[in-house]
């Protein structure tokens, strides 16, 4: 049975709100846009990203819980 991995498409920092999604095109991390334009956050931050050991990244694991 071969499984398969998933990749975050979306993080958060935890400490200054940055969010920012995976452009597919680019290969990289982009600044997601909010209702209020770009949620750039600080940028002094050392970002605190909210992707953790609860992302499962393989599909159909039960033993691993998304948070």
């Amino acid at each position: 049975m071969t499984q398969t991995l998933r990749t975050p498409d979306r993080r958060s920092c935890e400490l200054c709100g940055r969010t920012e999604v995976w452009d597919e095109d680019s290969g990289a991390w982009r600044v997601a846009a909010g209702d209020d334009g770009p949620e750039v956050g600080s940028l002094h931050c050392i970002h605190e990203w909210d992707i953790n050991g609860s992302f499962a990244p393989f599909a159909g694991r039960h033993d691993a819980v998304e948070g």
